[in-house]
C-alpha cells in the first residue's frame, strides 16, 4: 500500500459519521461523541455561524475537516437558536453504553428537529402555535394543512389562491412543505418569508394520502371528519403526517382528529387587510397591534385561542351573542371573575404537557405539573357547574374531573419530583415496598456507618477515626499520622496524606458493593415505574385536550372582560341587518397610546344600504381621516369575535367581508409600480362584493397625478355605489372635488374632519362633521412638520395661482358633463356598438392583464366610443 493511500484511510467514527449523514443530507447532523456533540465540514461552519462557537479543523486522513462542538448537556440552550435561524437539525445519539463494547460505539438519529416540528420548550413560544404546514397544488384549487405536534392541533382547508394566501397570513406557520414540482409557483403566489422545504411529488398523491391518515387514525375513511369532499386537503395533510414519520417523530396518539377550516363561518378577510389593520403584525418598528392590546389571556392555551379568533372573526349571531353574554355576566360578577381568574394563573400549559405524555417525552417535574393543573380545573369545574349563565354551564359540564388520573399521579410521584429521572427520588415514598426497601439500604448507610466507627474506635483505641469516601477508591477509614501504630495488620493502605494514611478494610468493600448495586437497581425501578404512568396516562390524552380547550375558550372570555373593564368598552348589539351604527367610537390602538390626560376624539359613523351607503371623508393629511376608517373596521371585527367595543354603543349588522385599500402601498420591490398595485387591489375588492361587505379606501387614487387620481376615486366611488350589491363603504381622500358626488348620488354623503383655522395656524379637531371640506391643508401640515419658511411662502403662492386657474366649478362642471356622457352612453345599450364594448369590458381577465396591455385596451375602447360620438353628432 502507498504512503497516501495510508493517509487517505477514513477513520471508524468519519465513517460512521459519512454514512448517518448521506441519509440526511439536508439537516444539520449533530453527532454525539462522549460528552459532546460535534459538526462537522459545511454543518460546522454553519453552526459556528449561528451559535458563535469556535471553528476548529481537524486533519482526518489526511484532509482538513472543519469541526465545531458544544457539551452535550447544553443541548437545550444552542438547538432552539439553529432550529430559529431555519435549520433542520438531526440529533445523532450514542445508542449503546460505550463501556459495553469493545468496536465503534453504535450511532443513530433519535430525532429530527425542524422549525415546524418541535416539542422542546425552548424553541415553542408558549402564546403562539408552532405549525408545520404544507401546500398542495390542484390543478384548479389548491390544499393546505396546519398541525402543531406540540398541541395536537390538525386543520385543513382548500380553496382559491388568495383563500390559501389568507390562511398563510392568519397561521403564520413555522415551516411550509411543497412538492419541489412546485417551487416556483409557490414563491410567486405566496413570497418568500416563509421557512420551505421541498419534498419529492410522488408524496403528494391522493391514494398515498388518504391511506396514510387512515392508518393513523385507524379508519376506514375520513368520512367521519367531515373532510373526505376536499381532495387536496386530504393530500396536504396526508404529506404533513408523512414528514412527521419521516422526522422520526411515530408517538403521535395526541393528533386524534382531523378539522376543516370551515371559512364560509367566519369574516372573509385578505391579506392587504389584516396587513393594514395591523391585527397581529406591524411593518412598523415597535408599533403596537390590536393584538397587544385584546389580549389580556392568562394561559398558554388561551393566548393561543385569541389569535385564531381574530383570524376567524364569527358570522354567527347565535355563537357571537354567547360569548358577549359571558362577558357581561363576568362584567357584572367581579368576585366571579377574580376567582376564575386567580385558578386559571394556576394551571400551566394542558396541551403541551399532554402532547408530550403522547410522545414520551415528559419529564417527572412537568407529570406533577400537569396533575396541579388539573386540579386547578376543579374549583373552576364547580363555580362555573352552578352559574346562572348558560355558556358557562356548558363549559363546567364539559370540563372533566381527571380524578384517576390525579389520584394515580400524587401516589406515585414525589411532589418535588427532579427534572431528569437520573437524579433521584421520582417516585413517592410508599408506592413500592422493593424500591422503599432498596432506598433504605442505600440511605440508611448513616447509621451503619457510625457504628462500624464506634466499633473500630473502641478496638484500635485510635480516637481520631474517621470514615469518608472519594469518586477515586469509593470509601475509606483515615487514620492521623500520630496513632500509625494503632493500625490492624488486615488494613490495605489505599493512600499517604501529609498528616495522615487512608486504609480500607473487607468490611467497607462489601458495604460499597451493596451501596452501589442498591442505586442502579433503584434508577432502573424507577425509570421502569415511570415509564409505567406515561403508557396509563396515555389514556386521559383526549379528556386532557378537552379540558385544554375549554380552559382556553374560558380564559379569552375572562380576557375580553377584564379588557372591557380596564378600557371602557360597551356590549354591541348584533343583528341580522345590513346596518351599522356606531356611536361614539374609538380606536382601541391609538387611545392607548394617547399621552397621559389626553383623551381620545371619539366619532359617530352610521352606514346601511338604503340612505348613507358611501361616505366621503375628507380632510387634510394628519386629521385623523385614516383613523376613523381603520377603527370601524377593528370595532365590527371585535364585536365578531365576541368582544364588548370602544364605542358608548354600537348596533351591528353582521358584516361577512371586510375590505381595506390604503392609497399609495407601494409593492415596488415585487417590480410594479405603486398605482399598478393599487389598482389590482381596488380591482380584487370591486370584483368581490357582497351585501354584506365593509369596504374601506384610503387616499385612492393618490399614486397618480392629481386629476387622474379624482377620476379613479369617482369612478370607483360611482361603481360602488350603482352596484346591487350596495356594499357599505368609508372612502378617505383629501380631494375634496371628490364632494360634487353627493349631489348626484344619493346614498353618498359628505362627511370632514373639522379642522379649526388659526390666524397662521390650523388645529386639528379630530371631529367628524357632516358637509365636505373646501380646501386642502397641505401647506399648514408641511409648516407644522418644519419645513424650511421660504418653501412655505412659494407654495402658498402657487396654491393661489391654481386656485384660481382651476377653480373647483370649473372642475366640477368637466366631471358632471363627463358623466353625463357616460350615463347616456352606457345606458343606452340597444347600440350594438356599446354591446360590443360591454362584451370587451366583462370578458376581459385584469388578473393577467400587463400594465401595457391595459393601457391599450383602454386606448381601443375610447377609440371605438369618440367614432360613435362623432356619428351621432
Amino acid at each position: 500500500m502507498s504512503k497516501t493511500e495510508k493517509t487517505k484511510k477514513v477513520t471508524p467514527l468519519m465513517k460512521q459519521y459519512n454514512t448517518i449523514k448521506t441519509k440526511h443530507p439536508d439537516a444539520l447532523l449533530l453527532f454525539r461523541v462522549g460528552d459532546f456533540y460535534e459538526t462537522f465540514g459545511e454543518d460546522a461552519i454553519k453552526a459556528s455561524k449561528i451559535l458563535g462557537i469556535i471553528l476548529t479543523h481537524r486533519n482526518n486522513g489526511g484532509d482538513k475537516t472543519e469541526l465545531a462542538g458544544f457539551p452535550h448537556h447544553s443541548l437545550n440552550t444552542y438547538l432552539p437558536k439553529l432550529v430559529k435561524a431555519g435549520q433542520r437539525v438531526a440529533i445523532c445519539d450514542q445508542l449503546e453504553d460505550p463501556k459495553q463494547t469493545k468496536t465503534i460505539v453504535k450511532r443513530g438519529v433519535t430525532e429530527l428537529v425542524t422549525p415546524g416540528v418541535a416539542l422542546n420548550d425552548d424553541i415553542l413560544s408558549a402564546k403562539t402555535n408552532n405549525f408545520l404546514c404544507a401546500v398542495h397544488f390542484g390543478r384548479k384549487r389548491i390544499g393546505v394543512s396546519f398541525l402543531d405536534i406540540s398541541t395536537g392541533e390538525f386543520l385543513t382547508s382548500e380553496g382559491t389562491e388568495e383563500q390559501i394566501d389568507k390562511l398563510l397570513q392568519n397561521f403564520s406557520p413555522n415551516e411550509v412543505l411543497v412538492s419541489k414540482v412546485h417551487k416556483k409557483e409557490f414563491l410567486d403566489l405566496f413570497g418568500s418569508q416563509f421557512h420551505t422545504f421541498y419534498m419529492e411529488d410522488w408524496i403528494f398523491q391522493e391514494d398515498y394520502a388518504t391511506e396514510t391518515l387512515t392508518n393513523h387514525f385507524k379508519t376506514a375513511t375520513l368520512k367521519g371528519f367531515g373532510v373526505d369532499h376536499l381532495l387536496h386537503g386530504v393530500v396536504a395533510s396526508g404529506v404533513v403526517l408523512h414528514y412527521l414519520s419521516e422526522t422520526q417523530h411515530r408517538q403521535l396518539q395526541h393528533i386524534n382528529r382531523l378539522q376543516r377550516i370551515a371559512e364560509e363561518e367566519y369574516i372573509w378577510m385578505d391579506r392587504f387587510t389584516i396587513k393594514n389593520l395591523e391585527l397581529y403584525h406591524s411593518t412598523n418598528l415597535n408599533a403596537v397591534t390590536l393584538l397587544d392590546v385584546i389580549d389580556k389571556t392568562i394561559s398558554p392555551m388561551g393566548g393561543r385561542l385569541i389569535k385564531r379568533w381574530l383570524a376567524l372573526p364569527l358570522k354567527n349571531i347565535e355563537k357571537i351573542r354567547r360569548r358577549h353574554q359571558v362577558v357581561s355576566h363576568l362584567n357584572q360578577n367581579e368576585i366571579s371573575l377574580q376567582k376564575l381568574q386567580q385558578w386559571l394563573k394556576q394551571i400551566g400549559d394542558l396541551e403541551r404537557l399532554i402532547s408530550k405524555v403522547a410522545t414520551g417525552k415528559i419529564n417527572p417535574k412537568e407529570v406533577v405539573q400537569l396533575k396541579n393543573s388539573l386540579e386547578a380545573i376543579v374549583p373552576i369545574k364547580q363555580h362555573v357547574s352552578v352559574s346562572d349563565n348558560e355558556a358557562l354551564q356548558l363549559i363546567g359540564d364539559q370540563l372533566h374531573s381527571c380524578e384517576m388520573l390525579r389520584t394515580k399521579i400524587k401516589e406515585m410521584i414525589n411532589e418535588e419530583a427532579p427534572i431528569l429521572i437520573s437524579k433521584g427520588k421520582t417516585i413517592a415514598d410508599g408506592y413500592s415496598q422493593e424500591l422503599d426497601e432498596l432506598r433504605d439500604l442505600a440511605f440508611s448507610g448513616k447509621d451503619y456507618l457510625n457504628k462500624m466507627l464506634e466499633r473500630e474506635t473502641e478496638r484500635t483505641g485510635i480516637t481520631s477515626l474517621k470514615i469518608a469516601s472519594n469518586n477515586v477508591f469509593g470509601y475509606y477509614i483515615e487514620v492521623r499520622n500520630t496513632h500509625k501504630d494503632k493500625v490492624p495488620e488486615e488494613w490495605i493502605r489505599k493512600q499517604t496524606l501529609v498528616s495522615a494514611e487512608r486504609y480500607i478494610t473487607e468490611e467497607l468493600k462489601e458495604y460499597e458493593a451493596k451501596i452501589l448495586g442498591a442505586e442502579e437497581r433503584i434508577l432502573s425501578l424507577e425509570q421502569q415505574l415511570f415509564s409505567q404512568l406515561i403508557v396509563w396516562m396515555q389514556e386521559y390524552i383526549s379528556h386532557v385536550q378537552n379540558n385544554a380547550q375549554q380552559i382556553a375558550q374560558l380564559d379569552c372570555l375572562c380576557g375580553f372582560t377584564q379588557l372591557a373593564k380596564e378600557n371602557n368598552y360597551v356590549e354591541p348589539s348584533l343583528n341580522d341587518s345590513t346596518e351599522i351604527e356606531i356611536i361614539n367610537g374609538r380606536h382601541p390602538v391609538i387611545e392607548k397610546q394617547l399621552p397621559l390626560g389626553e383623551v381620545y376624539i371619539a366619532n359617530d359613523v352610521v352606514l346601511n344600504r338604503e340612505s348613507q351607503q358611501i361616505i366621503m371623508i375628507t380632510g387634510p393629511n394628519m386629521s385623523g381621516k385614516s383613523a376613523i376608517l381603520r377603527q370601524t373596521a377593528l370595532i365590527v371585527l371585535l364585536a365578531q369575535m365576541g368582544s364588548f367595543v370602544p364605542a358608548e354603543a354600537a348596533n351591528i349588522g353582521y358584516v361577512d367581508k371586510i375590505f381595506t385599500r390604503v392609497g399609495a402601498s407601494d409593492n415596488i420591490s415585487m417590480g410594479e409600480s405603486t398605482f399598478m398595485v393599487e389598482m389590482n387591489e381596488t380591482a380584487s375588492i370591486l370584483n368581490n362584493l357582497s351585501e354584506r361587505s365593509l369596504v374601506l379606501l384610503d387616499e385612492i387614487g393618490r399614486g397618480t397625478s392629481t386629476y387622474d387620481g379624482i377620476s379613479i376615486a369617482w369612478a370607483i366611488s360611482e361603481y360602488l355605489h350603482e352596484h346591487p350589491a350596495r356594499a357599505k363603504t368609508l372612502f378617505a381622500t383629501h380631494y375634496h372635488e371628490i364632494n360634487e358626488m353627493a349631489t348626484t348620488f344619493e346614498r353618498i354623503k359628505n362627511y370632514n374632519v373639522s379642522v379649526k383655522e388659526l390666524k397662521d395656524n390650523v388645529l386639528f379637531l379630530r371631529k367628524l362633521t357632516p358637509g365636505g371640506s373646501e380646501h386642502s391643508f397641505g401647506i399648514h401640515v408641511a409648516k407644522m412638520a418644519g419645513m424650511p419658511q421660504q418653501v412655505i411662502h412659494k407654495a402658498n403662492k402657487i396654491l393661489k395661482k391654481l386656485e384660481k386657474s382651476h377653480s373647483s366649478e370649473e372642475l366640477t362642471d368637466k366631471l358632471q358633463s363627463a358623466q353625463d356622457e357616460m350615463q347616456l352612453s352606457f345606458f343606452n345599450l340597444d347600440d350594438p356598438l356599446l354591446e360590443q364594448i360591454k362584451e370587451e369590458i366583462i370578458h376581459l381577465d385584469i388578473n393577467t392583464l400587463t400594465p401595457v396591455e391595459a393601457l391599450m385596451k383602454l386606448n381601443e375602447i375610447k377609440r371605438m366610443l369618440s367614432k360613435k360620438g362623432k356619428a351621432t353628432s
